[in-house]
């Protein structure tokens, strides 16, 4: 019996590890009926019972070739039952599968016994023990605990499986294909949906993965049916193609995922893994790559850098890691275009003048002596802008092969673009390296990615390049290729091996046979190696017998089914044994032959070639499988697709993209990508894009392939991150409330719930983690029951949503379970943040779970820079769970917390939020009132960062809305409208939106009771609008007296009527109205010829545009009507008289800028036979009065130009028109008031006419003075200084000179320092020019009056000669002179003679006097001819000094007669 129950448990205890598994399973295992098992028990028993009595009998297997029975009998040997088997291999595939706790019940301990007898198919005993009070109540026990837990199965496989049907495997999340680096690991998840829970089995390359063999490679994890397989230290034997397998007994489903590992070098092997002990330096260095170049874009032409910042810990001296740079796994070199530099802190590599071969995977590899990092990102190269619309874009990747004397292949890869039409071929360019001139290849266009370039002169270097041509016209070419040397194969290999050997010192001398004069044997091995419609390339191998000089070939070809052979190169024969044969027939088939030939002579021909028909040997690809896109990133997508099937010589595939609808497809990438996976970057948020792709080898392009289905671009949804702040809420002796924050990333996709684990420690040993709920908690907090009082406690959470389950949580300290007996209440849960703008955020939590001895009555919010104090938010509590935290500081960080109190004090805080930047991010929309057409009043929320499976949440207060029949939510695209549908002062409270699966994106709008009235009154205006006005109605008189009512509307339709009323009446157009409605311009018009007595009244416009009315009306009646009346007459009158000769314009005067006064009038519809007459005072003006010079005609415009006016010019003037059609006369009176508005007009242009002050210094004073146009006696001028009115005295003068005014200061002092101003009359006031004469003004010019005053004393004062001295003296020799000069001078000046410019003295001949100060005299007796002379009188006093000159002539009498005679 106690082994029964011993088998009895270990049944419990595999039905309790197999979880989650359905009922369909239960009855899988081999059973018996009760009457075969009764009769086999009983027969059994009396044949066998002396045997195992008191010794056990050992049990044996069947050999494996003895045929086993599955018949129950007897003794007898009689069947009596069937037993269903349970066999090995279904035992081990549903071994998992439970049964339930009913089906044990009826089968009963024997049967237990029984299956495992007939398992096994050994003998069996059976033993009767007896069991003490304490086993059985042990036993019992143990059997209610199996009872409580098949309950809570029963209760799980209700919630998980609601239809109670079952389903297949499905998986929601497929694996992805990975590509990592060698040494690196790799995990694939994917989730698996389905009823009963299926059975995973993962595989490499369809083997079987056994992960518990080989627990050092690889590691499988299953729980919530979330799958994954970490491989670990990847290896290159690592890639292959993943399948996990999902079973059970609905069917089998498969998901693939390859994995690619790459190396960095070809043959590396990876020794050391990354961050290894490095026993030369005795560290392990650790290294960090910060600061990451990302994905690039670029465009053909531009230089581009990538870059890094690399960490190498620890820090050793002349140590440097070891920086490789590679482009889709291959190394890159510094070359003309790859630029490499490594400062010590930053990698950087530049990329110099983009080009398409250029696009590509580019990896940064940090190596040191403990391992390695990388980082890898995607350049994207875009084409250049074309020079003309419509041609096709540049070829890439252009190489030279097959290199030989004269001849090369050259290659190149086809362009994304074909432009506006197919590409129809391309052309070859070749360069001689050291020229600049390029030379094209071929006449006509190729229309394969390959051409054998021929004719070039061996020894010389090459660079190739390609353009590609279409019907718009040829391409930029594309980037030249690495230059190419033609020269034989086998000297090129020489060059690269090197010397053979060293040189010796001895040169040997062989004999040897002579060959001279040897003709070379035939050709052999020749083979056609390439054939299109457009050549075809011969290869042979030069002859075995050719002596020791060149060899050359001559090429023969042959049409098949002529016996005719035709030499190809006749002028020139080739040097290389390959050779391209153009201009061959299409369809047509040929034989060749090659015949070398030297000096000797030609050679025999080789063998010839087969048969070979002329035509493209390389077909295009097929269009490619279908196309699949996968949401990758905000700017990005997978791209998925099947191979080309038949394909040879493939080169890649280009992806296109287009936004859904636009028609517009755009490459996604400029280099073929020899994959089935790629990843299109560059997109624009939310767009929705489909995409196709097309396969290209060297013969072309195929067809594109069906265009994908339409994916948004947005982000992929990824698990979220872990829960945080898990904390006690509230606990008793034998459960605890846990809570906790929601993940800061939701991973794109809505939390579906939350599992919880726990784990108990005692003594700081912690036991292994349990789940404590089978089905996920929707909430932020969970209460764990079951617990133990006492003992101490650990949880972590773990969050869940579509792409599965998260890390979890950092655990919590020990917890005790024991009941709370402190009075305040705890701490308040499930802290969030809404609505961060850059000085506000909202804080919303839930209420503590635990209330203390009383209620909660109110909450305190804390809040503290991240490492600042904390502060209280508000000095009273709040009873709401939320709050809008105001004040903050943009750009800083703040954490959160709250308190609740009850009667009995506070609590302790929640735990504090994460630290979040108060910032408005760009693009943060908020809440915005509307109200449309009809009166609706809504809010508007648009969120532009909207993801697939986002959701606008609508809340009012920030709690769930209640009562639905208050607000209908209309979402649509990134937008959502909350309608009002019965707006009252119910509705007041503040209103908010929530996106979820985005950073946060949410706002708020607070209704008030002011606001919601105004939106009412709003509302009323747009369910019962007014038409509204620009112009409200207005009335003016037009010629001939007619009156316009008019009005000018605002807004309206075209359905807009007008209805036209007078004092209640409908007016209709007819004689005496006349009626418009412009609407084009929305003016209303009514016209009247003439106002009549009968129309004094109101007048009315009534609009009516749909529902929308509008009026406008104008009252005319008593004084105002009375006025409009005369005014309509006057106008008539006045058209009357305009109908012959009139006046324009009456007579009046004006006054020119320079004070010339014209009287003028303007006159209408005259003619020649029109008499225009003058008068003034009543007297015509005649022809020849004086004053018809006066009179001037322009145009219509008749003058009398009085000039500068004066008193004799006053009078009246008048001027008459008249002819057969009427007359017409106007008058001016100049005389008293007229004649004074003229003078103040005049007086008016002299003063506006007047300079700025200026200021003069004269030898007496200061002069100020001021310019005017014209000055008359009449005008008015005075002089203030210091606000004060000028006295005229000796020392202050002023007055008039010409036009100028001026005020003159003889002898300035210090006071007559200030202000100065003349105050000019303008005929209406004063007219004020000021000058402040102080500071350096009054300096310089008291100073410049000082210079002057001094000069003029000088001047007065200095020594001069007055008179008295002739300026020629002519005297008779023997006689004597005497010349007296008047000298002036103060003081008396000094006095000295000169002749011939040297000084004079006195002596006996010369007398000099100097009498009275006043006379200076010379006398010279009897003078002689030497007396002759220029002489000189000099005057000099401190003032000055002067000469008066003279000149004396002496003359002999005797000369003097001889010259007459």
């Amino acid at each position: 019996m106690s082994k029964s129950l011993k088998l009895q448990k270990e049944q419990q205890q595999r039905d309790l590890e197999t979880r989650y598994e359905s009922s369909y399973h239960q009855g899988s295992l081999s059973s018996v009926n009760r009457q075969s098992y009764a009769a086999y028990v009983s027969s059994s028993s009396s044949s066998h019972g002396h045997k195992i009595s008191k010794k056990e009998k050992k049990l044996s297997t069947l050999s494996k070739k003895e045929k086993r029975s599955y018949l129950a009998v007897d003794k007898e040997e009689e069947v009596i039952g069937y037993v269903v088997p349970v066999f090995r291999s279904s035992h081990l595939a549903t071994q998992d599968l439970m049964e339930t706790q009913e089906e044990v019940k009826e089968e009963g301990v024997g049967y237990v016994v029984m299956r495992n007898l007939f398992s096994r198919e050994t003998d069996f005993k059976m033993r009767t023990v007896k069991k003490s009070r304490e086993t059985s109540l042990r036993e019992s026990a143990e059997r209610l605990a199996l009872s409580r837990k098949m309950h809570e199965k029963e209760e799980f496989q209700k919630k998980m499986n609601p239809d109670s049907l079952t389903h297949p495997p499905e998986f929601v999340v497929k694996p992805r294909g990975q590509t990592v680096w060698e040494g690196k690991s790799v995990t694939l998840h994917c989730t698996v949906a389905g009823w009963p829970k299926p059975r995973v089995a993962w595989y490499k390359n369809n083997v079987l993965i056994d992960a518990k063999s080989h627990p050092e490679k690889y590691v499988t994890e299953s729980q919530y049916n979330m799958h994954s397989l970490e491989i670990k230290n990847c290896s290159f034997s690592d890639t292959a193609e993943y399948r996990i397998s999902a079973l059970n007994v609905k069917g089998e489903s498969s998901a693939f995922a390859p994995v690619i590992i790459k190396r960095f070098k070809e043959g590396e092997e990876v020794t050391e893994r990354p961050h290894g002990f490095s026993p030369e330096y005795g560290v392990t260095f650790n290294t960090t790559i910060i600061d990451k170049f990302d994905v690039s874009f670029g465009r053909e032409g531009e230089t581009m850098s990538l870059g890094c910042t690399v960490i190498v810990y620890p820090t050793v001296k002349r140590y440097q890691p070891e920086i490789v740079w590679y482009r889709n796994g291959v190394a890159l070199s510094p070359s003309k275009w790859v630029q490499m530099h490594w400062s010590g802190e930053r990698a950087t590599l530049t990329l110099v003048h983009l080009n398409k071969e250029d696009e590509g995977l580019y990896t940064l590899r940090v190596n040191t002596k403990s391992g390695f990092d990388t980082h890898s990102a995607y350049v994207f190269v875009r084409d250049a802008d074309v020079e003309e619309e419509g041609v096709p874009v540049a070829p890439l990747d252009v190489r030279c092969h097959d290199a030989n004397k004269d001849y090369v292949v050259v290659t190149w890869k086809q362009p994304a673009v074909e432009g506006s039409s197919s590409i129809i071929g391309y052309f070859i360019d070749r360069l001689e390296v050291g020229t600049h001139h390029w030379t094209q290849c071929n006449d006509t266009p190729v229309k394969y990615a390959r051409f054998p370039v021929t004719g070039l002169n061996e020894g010389r270097s090459y660079t190739f390049r390609v353009r590609a041509l279409n019907n718009s016209g040829v391409s930029r070419p594309s980037r030249a290729s690495d230059p190419v040397v033609a020269m034989d194969p086998s000297d090129r290999a020489r060059l690269r091996a090197g010397p053979s050997a060293p040189w010796t010192g001895m040169i040997k001398f062989t004999e040897e046979d002579p060959t001279v004069g040897v003709v070379p044997g035939p050709s052999t091995d020749l083979a056609v190696t390439e054939a299109t419609k457009s050549y075809v390339v011969l290869s042979w191998k030069p002859p075995i017998q050719r002596g020791h000089e060149g060899v050359m070939y001559y090429v023969e070809k042959c049409l098949v089914g002529t016996d005719t052979w035709q030499r190809v190169n006749t002028g020139m024969p080739v040097k290389s044994p390959r050779f391209a044969l153009f201009d061959l027939a299409e369809g047509k088939s040929y034989s060749f032959r090659v015949r070398s030939c030297n000096s000797a002579g030609v050679g025999e021909p080789s063998e010839e070639t087969g048969a070979t028909t002329v035509g493209d040997r390389l077909d295009l690809p097929s269009v490619p499988g279908p196309v699949i896109p996968i949401r990758n990133t905000e700017t990005s997508v997978v791209v998925c697709w099947g191979a080309s099937k038949e394909v040879k010589n493939l080169v890649g595939y280009y992806i296109e993209v287009s936004v859904s609808g636009s028609g517009v497809w755009v490459p996604c990438n400029n280099k073929p990508v020899k994959g089935t996976r790629f990843v299109c970057h560059g997109l624009n948020t939310m767009d929705k894009c489909v995409f196709r792709v097309k396969a290209v080898n060297a013969a072309g392009y195929s067809g594109s392939s069906a265009e994908s289905e339409a994916c948004i671009v947005q982000a992929s949804i990824a698990v979220p991150s872990p829960p945080t702040g898990v904390t006690l809420q509230e606990r008793l002796r034998d459960y605890m409330v846990l809570g906790w924050q929601a993940p800061a990333k939701t991973g794109g996709a809505d939390i579906r719930g939350y599992y919880l684990d726990y784990r108990t420690v005692k003594d700081g040993i912690t036991s292994k983690w349990h789940e404590i709920n089978l089905q996920a908690v929707t909430g932020t907090s969970y209460k764990v029951t079951d617990l133990k009082e006492n003992v101490f406690y650990q949880f972590q959470v773990r969050a869940v949503n579509r792409a599965g389950i998260s890390e979890s949580s950092i655990p919590t300290v020990p917890l005790e379970c024991k009941e709370w007996t402190v009075a305040v209440p705890g701490p308040p849960h499930g802290l969030r943040v809404q609505e961060v703008r850059k000085d506000s955020m909202v804080l919303l939590w839930e209420p503590p779970t635990f209330n203390g001895r009383s209620a909660v009555t109110g909450y305190y919010v804390d809040y503290k820079e991240e490492n600042g104090k904390w502060r209280c938010v508000q000095e009273r509590s709040t009873k709401n769970t939320y709050m809008k935290v105001t004040g903050l500081q943009e750009g800083v960080s703040y954490m959160l917390r709250v308190h609740a109190k009850n009667l009995a004090g506070v609590g302790g805080p929640s735990k504090a939020t994460d630290a979040i930047l108060a910032e408005t991010r760009p693009g943060t929309n908020e809440i915005v009132v509307d109200v449309d057409d009809d009166g609706v009043i809504s809010l508007i929320f648009e969120c532009s960062d909207l993801k697939a499976n986002s959701q606008f949440v609508w809340s009012k207060n920030y709690e769930a809305f209640t009562d639905t029949s208050r607000l209908t939510i209309q979402t649509a695209g990134g937008r959502s409208r909350a309608i009002f549908n019965d707006p009252s002062l119910e509705d007041l409270g503040t209103y908010s939106c929530f996106v979820t699966n985005t950073d946060g994106v949410s706002a708020s709008y607070t209704l008030t009771e002011e606001g919601l009235k105004r939106l009412l009154d709003i509302s009323h205006d747009h369910q019962f609008p007014i038409i509204p006005f620009k112009s409200e109605m207005a009335i003016e008189l037009q010629e001939k007296g007619r009156v316009r009512l008019w009005a000018e509307v605002g807004k309206f339709t075209s359905n807009c009527q007008v209805e036209y009323v007078f004092n209640d009446n409908i007016i209709h157009e007819g004689k005496k109205y006349t009626m418009n409605f412009n609407k084009t311009t929305g003016i209303i018009e009514m016209f009247m010829d003439l106002l009549e007595v009968t129309d004094e009244g109101t007048f009315t416009f009534n609009l009516v545009d749909g529902k929308a009315t509008g009026r406008t009306s104008l009252v005319l009646i008593g004084e105002e009507f009375a006025e409009l009346q005369k005014k309509s007459e006057f106008e008539r009158a006045e058209w009357v008289r305009r109908q012959g000769p009139h006046f324009v314009e009456y007579l009046s005067f004006e006054v020119t800028p320079e004070c010339d006064v014209h009287l003028k009038c303007k006159v209408g519809n005259i003619k020649p036979a029109t008499e225009i007459a003058w008068f003034k005072d009543g007297i015509e003006i005649e022809e020849d009065d004086e004053d018809a010079k006066k009179i001037k005609k322009s145009d219509e415009v008749l003058i009398f130009d009085i000039g500068k006016i004066s008193k004799k010019d006053a009078g009246v003037y008048e001027v008459k028109l008249k002819d057969e059609r009427g007359k017409d006369k106007t008058l001016l009176n100049l005389t008293d008031a007229g004649y004074q508005a003229v003078m103040n007009e005049v007086f008016r242009v002299i003063a506006n006419s007047s300079t700025e002050l200026k200021v003069m210094s004269t030898e007496h004073g200061i002069i100020l003075y001021s310019f005017v146009v014209h000055y008359i006696e009449d005008l008015r001028v005075g002089w203030l200084h210091k606000e004060s009115k000028v006295s005229h005295s000796d020392r202050v003068q002023c007055g008039v000179t010409g036009e100028q005014l001026w005020l003159k200061i003889n002898e300035p002092t210090e006071k007559d320092k200030g202000k100065y101003a003349i105050d000019i009359f303008d005929g209406k006031g004063s007219f004020k020019r000021v000058l402040d004469l102080s500071g350096q003004v009054w300096e310089e010019a008291f100073e410049e009056f000082k210079r002057l005053k001094a000069a003029a004393i000088a001047e007065r004062n200095r020594a001069r000669v007055v008179g008295g001295l002739p300026d020629v003296v002519t005297i008779q020799e023997g006689k004597s002179l005497n010349l007296t000069g008047n000298v002036w001078g103060d003081p008396v000046p000094e006095v000295s003679w000169v002749k011939n410019d040297k000084p004079l003295l006195p002596d006996d001949h010369y007398t000099l006097k100097f009498e009275h100060g006043k006379f200076a005299s010379i006398t010279i007796a009897a003078v002689a001819t030497i007396d002759s002379g220029k002489y000189a009188l000099l005057v000099k006093n401190k003032y000055g000094t002067e000469a008066a000159e003279f000149t004396i002539s002496v003359y002999i009498p005797e000369d003097e007669a001889e010259k007459k005679e």
